[in-house]
């Protein structure tokens, strides 16, 4: 990975997201915010009490997915997905979330937001 796609992806930004489908097996592309913070690479979103959003259900099945760089550069990332379900892993990373959100509702988001690590694929040797 060249300086200028490693910079683009360590910065805070909108990004486009595709997942695979977990029943269809088809590519999923959505526009999401992508963060940075400490050297890990997450990606949450607002607290929902009321069901699961389908990206998370595509991603527990299937954890490949690609990250659209958007702004910058333009690049495609593959990369893999866990989801963090573990409040005391999710929380540093939801504190730097409500920051950049200016938001107030940590316990909220902490127990009603999804949450995702990334890990970015090696480049191929050349």
């Amino acid at each position: 990975m060249n300086n200028e796609v490693s910079e683009a992806l360590h910065r805070s930004q909108i990004i486009d997201l595709t997942t695979t489908g977990r029943r269809s097996g088809l590519p999923r592309r959505i526009e999401i915010f992508l963060h940075y913070e400490d050297g890990v690479l997450f990606i949450t979103g607002m607290p929902r009490r009321d069901r699961t959003r389908d990206w998370i259900r595509n991603i527990t099945a299937h954890p490949h997915v690609i990250v659209h760089v958007k702004r910058g550069v333009e690049v495609d990332i593959p990369a893999t997905a866990r989801v963090i379900t573990d409040p005391h892993e999710a929380r540093p990373l939801i504190e730097a979330a409500a920051r950049r959100w200016r938001r107030d509702d940590v316990e909220e988001m902490i127990a009603h937001s999804p949450l995702i690590v990334l890990t970015v694929a090696p480049a191929p040797p050349a």
